[in-house]
């Protein structure tokens, strides 16, 4: 079972992946895209006008403060020790196609 506090731990190892990995990637195009948007013609029918509304705001008043108050705390102690931490290996994709194609050459010498 694992305790609370190696929680922490393990979320942030699991972000740290996930962020190596996006930035990881290797990109290759393989061919290149066209858009053609279709063309309109628009023709005016009448004149416009525009009014837009007047508004008088008059916004809420805050007042930001300090004020002494007493409250109970919880004393914490702290202590060392030696704990199981998760490790991040991340290959990019450009290595992992190297290492695909020497993984293909010993295969093709045989």
């Amino acid at each position: 079972m694992r305790s609370i506090s190696s929680s922490p731990i393990l979320l942030t190892g699991a972000l740290a992946a996930a962020i190596a990995g996006l930035a990881g990637c290797d990109i290759e195009k393989k061919r290149d895209g066209d858009v053609t948007l279709p063309k309109y013609e628009v023709q005016k029918t009448q004149d416009g006008n525009v009014t837009l509304p007047k508004y008088d705001v008059t916004p809420p008043s805050v007042s930001v403060g300090a004020s002494q108050a007493e409250v109970t705390v919880p004393k914490m102690t702290t202590e060392k020790r030696t704990i199981e931490v998760p490790t991040i290996d991340v290959k990019s994709g450009a290595e992992r196609k190297v290492d695909a194609q020497q993984n293909q050459a010993p295969q093709s010498q045989k």
